[in-house]
């Protein structure tokens, strides 16, 4: 199988790392493609990273459907939690984690605009929507395991997209608790190997 890949994308390292756990890295080749290119339109309408080809042919994109396609091959215990209860957490912290990125990730284009009013309102937002977040997140610390779940591994991705991209906007301070796991947890293969450049 083939993902289409960006090396800074925090939605790819989240699909890589997954396959990771997984113990199926080994075999996703990266295919390195800008959105504007055409080959990566003609596969997905959004032109998006990531988008992975499967081995079959079919074409799947937004790194909750790779994810959980990933976690449907190999051995490794599962990601996905089976239904009940677990699964929910699972996927609700999968959804927290993902909007933190969602909150941060299209900032970037934001500042290398003209700060105007609206432009400040919007980032204002943005902001108050990861701090949010990271209060539930410090609450639930102590719950959080060794990147064994979908919702740990998004979590990680989201904490290491916010040391790369806004260091000058801390997130340690104040969350004790989310830092020494996120201290754990950034060792571990799944993140370790997946570090984003760029």
């Amino acid at each position: 199988m083939k993902i289409a890949f960006s090396p800074a994308s925090p939605y790819v390292r989240k699909c890589t790392a997954c396959a990771i756990a997984r113990g199926i890295d080994s075999r996703v080749e990266r295919w390195k493609v800008g959105t504007t290119d055409a080959a990566l339109l003609e596969l997905n309408p959004l032109s998006k990273v990531p988008t992975l080809v499967t081995d079959d042919g079919m074409v799947l994109y937004d790194s909750p459907v790779i994810c959980e396609y990933l976690d449907s091959i190999g051995d490794a215990p599962k990601l996905f939690p089976a239904a009940g209860p677990a699964r929910w957490n699972a996927l609700r912290q999968e959804a927290l984690g993902d909007g933190i990125l969602d909150a941060t990730q299209p900032r970037r284009r934001e500042l290398a605009l003209p700060l105007d009013d609206g432009r400040k309102a919007y980032i204002a937002i943005q902001q108050a929507k990861v701090k949010h977040s990271l209060a539930v997140l410090e609450k639930e610390a102590d719950s959080l395991g060794a990147l064994t779940t979908i919702g740990e591994i998004t979590i990680g991705c989201a904490l290491g997209y916010l040391d790369f991209r806004y260091a000058n906007e801390p997130w340690r301070p104040g969350h004790p608790k989310l830092t020494a796991w996120y201290e754990r947890v950034v060792k571990l293969p799944p993140l370790a190997q997946t570090m984003p450049v760029g």
